[in-house]
């Protein structure tokens, strides 16, 4: 049996942390770090996610200006509420809940939030800093899953580690983070021949591939640590249909893979609530730079 990945209790340490700082930070400022969440339209799952990083601002004492707009909002009225946002002194993070609705430019919108205020670390110029190695904020995600791997001791340097998916949002920025943990890493994705052969020499394989149980017992390998990026909601029993209720499963097959490798992040519990304490971790970041405080979470950052 696999050793769990429990991304949910390192959450709830990151989060005691954080408010803590806060608490600290707030004997010398008057203001709380701020986090504005522009939700555009009515996708059922970006509602779950705003409702979840709005609980964790409450939780953690960080201010939330959430803003629900219409899914026929205009290019330009999102592009004016960012501009709104970026001028506005209480808000420290703004995010950009993606997906947008069909015909929104999602690369313009997300260059158009003020790069300090990146709560996301999907900014073209942190992005940069990230390739760099220069302090910034980082893509929530991938962050999560390395301070899951640290918390947990995994040692990176010079393990050859795979990331299936190319995404901005994960896969790129996840290989990068590995890269500078001194990782040997493989990008893999829809185009790759040959997956099996590849993931068989992981040991490390983070899995963001966006498809449900893409990955089996065939793919891994038995002393290698799977990070399944993934999360869906599909049938409990595929023939039953919608008869069978419904589950939650990720982009491994976990039924197969559980006892085979040395350790997994569990679908929920694992990447999900990580993904949500590092957006509070950029947020209370930008806090303290703005207020000239101390810089006292730069570690929980890649």
């Amino acid at each position: 049996m696999a050793f769990k990945l429990d991304g949910k209790a390192l959450a709830k340490e990151i989060e005691l942390r954080l408010s803590h700082e806060i608490k600290i930070g707030l004997k010398k400022v008057s203001n709380p770090p701020g986090l504005a969440v522009i939700r555009v339209g009515d996708d059922p799952a970006s509602g779950v996610y705003v409702a979840n990083k709005e609980k964790a601002c409450k939780r953690v004492g960080v201010e939330s200006f959430g803003c629900h707009l219409k899914g026929d909002t205009s290019f330009e009225e999102i592009v004016l509420k960012i501009k709104r946002l970026n001028a506005h002194e209480q808000v420290d993070g703004i995010l950009l809940q993606l997906p947008l609705p069909h015909g929104l430019d999602e690369e313009t919108l997300l260059r158009a939030i003020d790069p300090i205020k990146d709560a996301d670390g999907l900014h073209a110029l942190n992005l940069g800093r990230l390739i760099k190695g220069e302090l910034g904020p980082r893509s929530c995600t991938p962050a999560g899953v390395m301070s899951l791997l640290n918390k947990n001791n995994i040692d990176l340097e010079g393990k050859n580690a795979v990331v299936i998916g190319r995404s901005i949002l994960v896969g790129k920025p996840m290989g990068l983070m590995l890269q500078s943990a001194n990782a040997t890493v493989t990008l893999a994705h829809s185009y790759t021949r040959n997956l099996p052969e590849i993931t068989n020499n992981a040991e490390i394989l983070v899995v963001a591939a966006g498809k449900a149980g893409l990955i089996g017992a065939e793919h891994v390998r038995s002393d290698s640590v799977v990070v399944d990026v993934g999360i869906h909601r599909v049938f409990k029993d595929a023939l039953l249909g919608e008869a069978s209720g419904y589950k939650l499963c990720g982009d491994v097959r976990a039924e197969e893979v559980d006892s085979l490798v040395k350790a997994i992040t569990p679908v929920p519990g694992g990447v999900g609530p990580m993904t949500v304490a590092m957006l509070l971790v950029n947020t209370v970041s930008s806090w303290q730079q703005r207020c000239g405080l101390s810089l006292s979470i730069g570690d929980l950052l890649p």
